[in-house]
């Protein structure tokens, strides 16, 4: 008998629009983080696209903080990575309301805005502080923490508390250059991890289907070197064709699990190099 599964339909199509905010549990950072920007002035944001006309429709820039803010907060600090959350992490996806821009127009926008977002980081930071969080998600730069509660006491002078001001700011502005420096490393990497012939579906699908065929071609072939044949129902033959002890491991022509195909080199093998390890690659002889 069938085991009875919960229902699991990952094609299915949502019969009624989900509330984003829903997405997430309560106390989620991203709701904090959410509510915090929305209640902060952010003029100086919106102040450079007044002059637009309604052919250059930038991405909102209460949108574009959020993400930011919401990334260095959790540790992302590259805007490639950043971008490809948007489409993989749900979090992002929430502060995002779904829109999704490419890791050059975040990278744009903060440099375009940068000064602003520091000085806007240290109000969120400052927010969490007179709320009693212990911190703001999980910020290391260098291995430093930026805590939101500067002191462990409950009372703070007020010289401790513009020290303690400054030493936030100078380490919110050491994170911003963090994210720079990730995008200088990654500003020549590859747009996609997946080859674009197969980002599509469909496509995918194609090229795996060929993959598999071609690995059973393989298989076949290899078997038959060895004196299988189709009908041998996995029993071993000797010289003389008759069934010896044993069993083969797999039937004719199906290839081992660990068996490998590269989709953009099929004529390719895995090959162990001289210095250790495993790569794709050819065995040339003359």
């Amino acid at each position: 008998m069938a085991a009875n599964y919960l229902p699991y339909e990952p094609h299915q199509m949502l019969l009624l629009p989900a509330a984003l905010q829903e997405w997430l549990p309560e106390g989620h950072l991203a709701h904090f983080v959410n509510d915090a920007v929305d209640g902060l002035d952010l003029s100086a944001f919106h102040a450079r696209y007044q002059k637009d006309g309604p052919r250059n429709q930038p991405f909102h820039p209460v949108m574009m903080v959020k993400v930011l803010i919401y990334g260095y907060a959790t540790g992302v600090f590259s805007s490639r990575k950043i971008a490809r959350k948007l489409h993989e992490d749900v979090a992002f996806r929430v502060l995002a309301a779904s829109n999704f821009p490419a890791h050059r127009t975040v990278r744009d926008f903060r440099a375009i805005h940068l000064t602003e977002l520091s000085e806007l980081f240290v109000q969120v930071v400052r927010l969490a502080r007179e709320m009693g969080l212990v911190k703001l998600g999980t910020i290391a730069v260098d291995g430093t923490k930026v805590k939101a509660n500067a002191s462990r006491h409950k009372a703070m002078s007020y010289g401790h508390m513009l020290k303690a001001e400054a030493e936030l700011k100078a380490q919110i502005d050491a994170l911003l250059n963090k994210a720079l420096a990730a995008d200088e490393a990654e500003k020549n990497e590859p747009e996609l991890d997946i080859p674009a012939e197969i980002a599509r579906r469909q496509d995918r699908l194609d090229a795996i289907a060929a993959a598999r065929a071609r690995l059973e071609e393989r298989q076949r072939e290899a078997g038959l070197a060895r004196g299988r044949s189709g009908d041998d129902e996995q029993k071993p033959r000797g010289p003389d064709g008759k069934p010896k002890g044993g069993r083969y491991k797999k039937p004719f022509g199906v290839p081992e699990d660990k068996a490998q195909d590269n989709f953009t080199d099929p004529e390719s093998r895995i090959m162990k190099r001289a210095g250790g390890g495993f790569d794709p690659a050819y065995n040339g002889q003359t």
